[in-house]
């Protein structure tokens, strides 16, 4: 068992950065007052009974190429950027530009219903590496990087006003990523956001109305269906959903009854989950031959009206915005209007190419994974 020794330091204006592994220093030097967010607030959308964020300083954050061989000048993820000034071997920040933040300023009275934009918005840094990815992290950050994920999220979890823990990254230029350097963000909701807000009302009708867990009963009907398999996994069914929105969507979701969030599986799982998300990486990589951009989402059990929604298994969740080698999907009028998704290819076919391309990827020699464990400082 590896252990991975955490450090929590703090920046000049407030922030904290959590440095996992060695310590090259044991303070930040100053840089300027912060901890201010002007008009950041949450306005109520009535048409829908929805929430949406105002975050006017998301729009100065910093961009560079999306993909470089080496670091880039402007890159603040990298070693000696405003982040990091010191070498690291991965690391958890505050966002310097968030939408959500603990202690929220007061929201402007205006003509409609604002709230506090109440959370926690978290950059995690998975490698000091400029170039790389999922797939090509070495098997100690790769497990690492899983481990980070659960000992940030479970922190989160602590503060009582969380609904929603979310971890997720945003890969290549196609989905709007600003930054090549590999890295993910982890945002805590302190309201439910609508979608998870359906998918907990969905966990809990389906129990009330079958008696069983929701969770167990789509991964049952993802392993009745090797059609839609794409590779195999101790720990995690990897599939093409059943009714996917997009054409390339691949889910890793955990077998275990009881796994709804990342601090509930074993290392072992946690193990089993590097190895999964490494493979999916690898097949969306190997299937055009080149990095495939993606929206990632690590769904965990969240917080309703009722308490924890027990009826949940975790998931990783990936939405690649291909529909063909030099075409994109695009959210259409139907489905940004209505919210009727339309996919323009038939699941079955799309696993099958899927798998075809992880068949692709076995032969080559992969390292195996160590398990890990943080302890905090």
């Amino acid at each position: 068992m590896k252990r991975l020794q955490r450090h929590e330091l703090r920046h000049a204006d407030g922030r904290r950065l959590f440095v996992y592994g060695h310590l090259a220093a044991d303070a930040l030097p100053s840089d300027g007052p912060g901890g201010e967010w002007p008009a950041l607030h949450l306005r109520h959308d009535a048409l829908r009974d929805r929430w949406v964020a105002i975050s006017p300083a998301r729009n100065t954050r910093p961009q560079t190429a999306p993909s470089v061989t080496q670091r880039s000048t402007g890159c603040p993820l990298c070693v000696g950027g405003p982040e990091l000034p010191f070498p690291y071997e991965a690391a958890v920040f505050e966002n310097r530009f968030p939408s959500l933040v603990p202690t929220p300023p007061e929201p402007p009275r205006l003509e409609a219903a604002t709230a506090p934009s109440a959370g926690h918005c978290e950059v995690v840094m998975y490698t000091s590496t400029h170039e790389g990815s999922l797939a090509t992290l070495t098997a100690e950050e790769l497990v690492r990087v899983v481990a980070i994920w659960a000992d940030r999220s479970e922190d989160l979890w602590a503060d009582p006003q969380v609904k929603a823990v979310l971890a997720f990254e945003n890969r290549g230029e196609d989905v709007g990523a600003t930054l090549s350097h590999p890295h993910g963000q982890i945002y805590a909701f302190g309201h439910l956001p609508p979608l998870l807000q359906e998918r907990a009302r969905a966990a809990r009708r389906h129990g009330d109305r079958t008696g069983s867990c929701l969770g167990c009963d789509v991964v049952q009907r993802d392993v009745s269906s090797p059609a839609r398999q794409v590779v195999e996994n101790p720990s995690f069914q990897v599939s093409v959903p059943f009714a996917p929105d997009w054409p390339f969507e691949i889910h890793v979701r955990a077998r275990r009854h009881g796994t709804g969030r990342l601090q509930d599986l074993t290392v072992e799982e946690r193990r089993d989950l590097a190895a999964a998300l490494r493979e999916v990486v690898r097949v969306y990589d190997r299937f055009y031959n080149a990095p495939m951009a993606y929206l990632m989402a690590c769904q965990q059990a969240p917080s309703d009206e009722h308490g924890v929604v027990e009826d949940w298994h975790l998931s990783f969740e990936f939405c690649p915005p291909n529909r063909g080698p030099d075409k994109l999907k695009m959210r259409a009028t139907v489905e940004t209007a209505a919210g009727l998704f339309i996919n323009d290819t038939d699941p079955e076919v799309t696993a099958g190419e899927l798998r075809e391309a992880a068949d692709r990827t076995r032969p080559v020699d992969l390292p195996g994974l160590p398990l890990v464990r943080v302890e905090r400082g």
